[in-house]
């Protein structure tokens, strides 16, 4: 579950909903409303802060690091090569080339219709 947590703290800093410097909700505050147990959520900005994502100022909270989107860039493009890697796996089990995995990408990809 705590990987649950940091992972949609971390989506939602590459997507520009949480800023630099933006305060996360407190800890027993986010587990209460999770319904989770408190260590969970601290296990998770536990995980945050050691990976640069935030960053705890104490007795204020924890706020999302500054550098935390070129951070969040970097994990996207890292998910992105997996997920290719897994879709190429697939695609040569079936007979396909990479090629034929881009042309149908092309194809279905929002607004290249």
């Amino acid at each position: 579950m705590f990987r649950q947590i940091a992972d949609e703290v971390a989506r939602c800093v590459s997507i520009g909903v949480l800023k630099p410097d933006e305060p996360l909700p407190a800890v027993r505050k986010l587990a209460e409303d999770l319904k989770v147990n408190a260590n969970t959520v601290q296990h998770a900005y536990r995980t945050l802060e050691q990976d640069g994502t935030v960053y705890v100022k104490r007795g204020l909270g924890t706020f999302i690091s500054p550098r935390a989107k070129d951070h969040g860039r970097a994990k996207q493009a890292a998910v992105a090569r997996q997920i290719a890697a897994r879709m190429l796996r697939e695609g040569f089990r079936h007979g396909l080339l990479a090629s034929d995995l881009i042309a149908a990408l092309q194809e279905i990809a929002p607004g290249r219709r």
